[in-house]
C-alpha cells in the first residue's frame, strides 16, 4: 500500500472505527458529516485516492460500498488507533465541528486510553467549568454523539456558539450548567430553539496528563 496523507490515514482510521462500531463501513454522507467536507465529492475525491493507493476497494451503486483491504487494516492495526485525532481550536462559526477551518492540529494518541475511545480533541476555553476540573487551555477528549443522558458533561452548539457544560433535561426544558458559580445556567426549550450536541466528554488531557472526565 502506497503511503498516505494525513487525511487520508484520518480517514481510513475513520472507515475502520465505523465498520467495528456499527458492523458496517460509513457511507459518503457520513463522512461529509465527520470530516465537515462542503460536498460529497470531497468525500468521493479522498475515497479514489484510498483506492488509488490500495488501501480501499471502492463498490460501484453501493451506499456502503466500501472495502478496506487486508494489508491496509492491518497497517492501520499495526499503527495503533494513537494515530492523528484531530484538535479543535475556535470553532468557525457555522461550520461543522471537524471542518478543515476548526482543526488547529492533528495529534498522536493512543484511543484506548479513553472509553469510549475520542473522535476529536476540544481546546477549552474559558473558566464556566472549572470546578469540574476543566479549564483554560486543557485539551478535552469528545466522542461524538447527538445525544445526552443527564448529567453528562457535553459540547453544545446553540446558533454560531459552542460551549461545554454539564446537560440536563426535563421534557423540552434543557439546561446546560456551569461548573463554576460566577456563570448562569443556560435554559434552552427545545420547542423554539434549536439545541446541537456534538459530543460528549470522555477524558481531558492538561500537561502531558491524561485523567477521566
Amino acid at each position: 500500500m502506497d503511503e498516505l496523507t494525513p487525511r487520508q490515514a484520518e480517514i481510513l482510521d475513520f472507515i475502520l472505527r465505523h465498520r467495528a462500531e456499527h458492523g458496517a463501513p460509513p457511507t459518503r454522507a457520513e463522512i461529509v458529516t465527520a470530516f465537515g467536507f462542503r460536498s460529497p465529492t470531497a468525500a468521493e475525491d479522498h475515497l479514489r485516492a484510498l483506492a488509488r493507493k490500495g488501501a480501499i476497494d471502492l463498490r460501484a451503486g453501493a451506499s456502503r460500498g466500501i472495502r478496506v483491504l487486508a494489508d491496509a487494516a492491518n497497517e492501520a492495526m499495526q499503527a495503533g488507533p494513537q494515530d492523528r485525532i484531530p484538535l479543535i481550536g475556535r470553532v468557525a462559526a457555522g461550520m461543522p465541528m471537524l471542518a478543515t477551518e476548526s482543526i488547529e492540529a492533528h495529534y498522536k494518541l493512543d484511543r484506548q486510553l479513553f472509553h469510549p475511545a475520542p473522535d476529536f480533541l476540544l481546546r477549552v476555553q474559558g473558566w464556566s467549568m472549572r470546578d469540574a476540573g476543566i479549564l483554560p487551555g486543557d485539551l478535552l477528549a469528545v466522542k461524538r454523539t447527538p445525544i445526552a443522558e443527564n448529567g453528562q458533561i457535553v459540547v453544545a452548539r446553540l446558533g454560531e456558539e459552542v460551549t461545554v457544560k454539564r446537560f440536563e433535561r426535563h421534557g423540552s426544558l434543557v439546561r446546560l450548567l456551569p461548573a463554576n458559580p460566577d456563570f448562569a445556567p443556560i435554559r434552552i426549550d427545545l420547542e423554539r430553539q434549536e439545541l446541537v450536541i456534538e459530543g460528549r466528554a470522555v477524558g481531558l488531557i492538561r500537561d502531558g496528563g491524561f485523567s477521566l472526565a
